[in-house]
Parts: structure tokens; C-alpha cells; sequence
């Protein structure tokens, strides 16, 4: 597809090279020309200094041709105001990056329909969802949600005595009798989507697809199922941290939020009276524990500063406090805060990319079925994706032994009339308006019957 990105900060560089990756012809636009040049040096785009809302560059970006234009500049002004004048130059689909606190949900609704957007994102409000449903949940270092929250994949590790250990999927199944499959398994640096006969090791990280109940029963039954996170302390008073302190007020949760930023305290304080605003500097250790950092249930860094929540992180959890949650954006920082024992690391910047080629891959799809929803598992060496089938999809009623899949390819689960979870044997069928959940890894799915090997 042709695809004009305008604004190529990190969530506009991160949206960038995952599109690149899908085989897009990107053209980016920019007003800082050093960013334009470094990324057309690194990326095979065309490159555009200049205003995204300028027509004049629109039209030498070639609007009148582009399936999707996305902003994702710093200004929300300036990110719809792209999208509009896109949109009436020929633009088919819009996506803008809006994360104004002002903009609730339906103000947010009333803009895409007055502004003919196609799709508005705010990656802090993501980044905030995704930290909140771990919290909930803290045994899982990452929950994915499938058909309106109906069907998870749950990733989580294996402690080196877990009883798992030595273990061969098959015998689990047996052992453990609920509905469940393990779907993928990292081990160090290499992935597996896994067969019957694997055997799992301590130190896996696995996903677990299910229903949310059948779920809570297999990790109580392996002896690791923590409460929800009740106390929960978050360093940096940032726009994710407001979101995300909402949330937890929202099911009753106490929050403490901690930034050494006056004007940044006194403005949060104001925007959510109920939560402990501290002003003073997190990384002096005497001030976590004088703040009761002992007594959490929970702790969230969310600095701007990937290595100053790196630390944060790593001193919390010397301390023994049960979840920790650390935001990084760099990916090579990523695998350093794991080696050092933090284990839930998000990023609002894959967040957003994920939601993009997710979209993207909707607008590409065919006659068969189309993408729904798309998450990347094992540090982005996984993808699952959830698709709507169809009436002619070739796979309709055909037991699933019967179908040679691709190499690397497992449907992880069938969700049936929105309510029914199915998680495949050999004598199950897919049928018309199921919601299917497959996982993959080194292939490119754009619909179902990709996943066939019609060799």
C-alpha cells in the first residue's frame, strides 16, 4: 500500500519501521531535515521536510494516491488538522495521534466523525491499559485480549522450581484438566510455537491462551496466582500515569504517585484528587521507603527515562515488591531490564505500531477473512492475530487434521458466537462467523487462508 506518515518522532519512527517491515511504499514527512535524513538513510522511503498539513507537500508526498495517511506529530492541532486536509485531497484512510487529557471518549468520538478520521490513537492511554490489566492480574507479565475481552493469552514465567520444569506439554494438558493450550515458549533468545511433545524448562516464558476463568484455575492450580494489586505506587506524574491512576481508582485501588516536578504534582493533584501526590526525587532511596515502597503491592516507573525506570524497577524488586512494571521504549533496553529480573516492560511506541499494522493489515485483507486483532508476543518474535471468518472462507467445516498448515503456524483458540471458547483439537471445525486466534512466527499473515500450506 501507499502510505504517508507524517511526524517521525519515536512513536512516528517506531509506526515507520514496522510498516516498513510489512513491504509499504512510505512516504514520511518531517520539519526537522536531520530526522528526514537519518531515517531515509536507514529505510528504503521517500523522504519530505515540511509541514504535514501543507498541501503543497502533501501533494509532492502524492496524497491523491495514499490508502492511509497517519500523523503522529506532537501536536494533536496539527495531527488532525493533517488528517482533514489529507482526507479532502484524496487520502482514503486517516489515522491521528490525540492525546490531549481534555479528549474524552465522546469528544474523541465526536472529532472522528466531524473530521471523517479513520482511527484516533493515544499511546499513553494504551500503555496505561495495558499496565492496568497486568495489575489486575499480576501473575502475567503481559495479557493480551481477544473478542471484547471473551478469550486471553496470557505470558508468563516459569521459576526455575516450577513444577513444569522437565514437563512435556502433553503430560500438562493431562495433568492439569482445564481448557487450555500453551501456544508459544520463549527460551533465551530463541522462540518455539510448540507441539505435544516439548518439554518445558524453568526460566520458559510461555503463553497461554484460554478463557479468562479457565486461566485463574490453571495458574492457582501451579501455585502461582497473585492477588490484584491493591497499593500501588508510580514514579513520574505523566499523562500515562494519569490514565492509569484513573483506572485504578476506578475499581478501588489506593494510589501514590511520585515526581520531582512541582507544577507536575500540582496539576495531577488537581486532575485526581484521590491519589497521594508526592513531590520529591524517587531515585534517593530513603524517599521510596520512607513512601511506604515496602508496603506496596505494586510499583509502576513511568519517568521519561528508560534507564531511570530500569533502576527504579531493579531497586523495587530487591525490595520484594510483588509486581513491577517498568515503561521502555528502547527495545535494546528492553532485554537488559529482563536480564536484571523486571518483569512486565511496556512501551507505549509498540503499542501503537502494533495497532497501526493492525489496521493496515485490515485495509489489505481478502476475500477470506480479515485481521482483527494483532498483538506481537516474545519481544516481537510472535505474532498473534485474531480474524473474522467469513462465509467463503476455504477452511469452513473442514476438520482442522484434515488442513496442512504452514510450518510455524497454531490456532490458539475458536471463539464462537462471541460467548463459546474452543480451544482446538484435530476433530474441530471453523464455521461462519467464528473469530479465530492464530499464532505465527517468520510468516506474514493477511488472512486465513495464509496459513495454508497449499503446497
Amino acid at each position: 500500500m501507499n502510505i504517508v506518515i507524517a511526524g517521525c518522532g519515536k512513536i512516528g519512527t517506531a509506526v515507520l519501521d514496522s510498516l516498513v517491515s510489512e513491504g509499504h511504499d512510505i512516504t514520511i514527512i518531517d520539519n526537522n531535515p536531520s530526522v528526514v535524513s537519518e531515517l531515509t538513510n536507514i529505510y528504503d522511503v521517500i523522504g519530505l521536510c515540511g509541514n504535514g498539513a501543507d498541501s503543497d507537500i502533501l501533494i509532492e508526498a502524492g496524497i491523491e494516491n495514499a490508502e492511509l495517511f497517519a500523523a503522529f506529530s506532537g501536536s494533536d492541532e496539527l495531527n488532525m488538522l493533517s488528517c482533514f486536509i489529507a482526507r479532502r485531497m484524496g487520502a482514503k484512510h486517516t489515522i491521528a495521534r490525540i492525546r490531549n487529557l481534555e479528549f474524552n471518549d465522546r469528544s474523541l468520538g465526536l472529532l472522528r466523525q466531524h473530521l471523517n478520521l479513520s482511527m484516533a490513537v493515544n499511546p499513553e492511554k494504551l500503555a496505561a491499559r495495558e499496565i492496568f490489566n497486568i495489575l489486575k492480574f499480576p501473575t502475567a507479565l503481559k495479557i493480551e485480549n481477544f473478542s471484547a475481552r471473551n478469550f486471553e493469552m496470557v505470558e508468563i514465567r516459569l521459576k526455575a522450581d516450577s513444577a513444569l520444569d522437565g514437563m512435556t506439554i502433553e503430560h500438562m494438558r493431562k495433568k492439569y484438566d482445564y481448557k487450555f493450550l500453551v501456544c508459544a515458549i520463549q527460551r533465551g533468545d530463541k522462540v518455539y510455537i510448540p507441539d505435544g511433545n516439548f518439554v518445558l524448562k524453568g526460566g520458559d516464558k510461555i503463553a497461554v491462551t484460554a478463557d479468562p476463568v479457565e486461566v485463574q484455575k490453571l495458574l492457582k492450580d501451579l501455585g502461582i496466582l497473585q492477588k490484584q494489586a491493591r497499593k500501588v505506587m508510580i514514579v513520574g506524574a505523566s499523562r500515562t500515569a494519569y490514565y492509569l491512576s484513573k483506572m485504578l481508582l476506578g475499581i478501588g485501588c489506593s494510589v501514590k504517585v511520585i515526581d520531582s516536578n512541582i507544577e507536575k504534582c500540582e496539576k495531577f493533584s488537581e486532575l485526581l484528587n484521590k491519589v497521594d501526590v508526592v513531590h520529591g526525587d524517587a531515585a534517593r532511596e530513603e524517599l521510596l521507603l520512607e513512601e511506604g515502597l515496602s508496603s506496596m503491592d505494586a510499583f509502576v516507573s513511568l519517568t521519561g527515562m528508560d534507564e531511570e525506570n530500569i533502576l527504579l524497577s531493579y531497586y523495587a524488586s530487591s525490595h520484594d515488591t510483588p509486581k513491577v512494571v517498568s515503561k521502555v521504549n528502547r527495545t535494546e533496553f528492553s532485554a537488559m531490564a529482563e536480564k536484571l529480573g523486571i518483569d512486565s516492560i511496556i512501551s507505549p511506541k509498540i503499542a501503537t505500531s502494533d495497532i497501526v499494522v493492525r489496521y493496515a493489515r485490515a485495509l489489505e485483507n481478502s476475500i477470506g477473512s480479515s485481521v482483527e486483532t494483532m498483538y506481537k508476543l516474545m519481544d516481537g518474535k510472535i505474532e498473534a492475530l485474531e480474524f473474522n471468518v467469513r462465509q467463503d472462507c476455504e477452511m469452513i467445516d473442514v476438520p482442522l487434521k484434515k488442513i496442512r498448515f504452514k510450518s510455524d503456524i497454531l490456532i490458539g483458540g475458536i471463539i464462537r458466537e462471541k460467548k463459546t471458547i474452543i480451544i482446538p483439537a484435530g476433530d474441530d471445525v471453523i464455521k461462519s462467523g467464528d473469530k479465530v486466534v492464530v499464532l505465527t512466527s517468520g510468516h506474514r499473515i493477511n488472512n486465513l487462508s495464509d496459513i495454508i500450506d497449499w503446497g
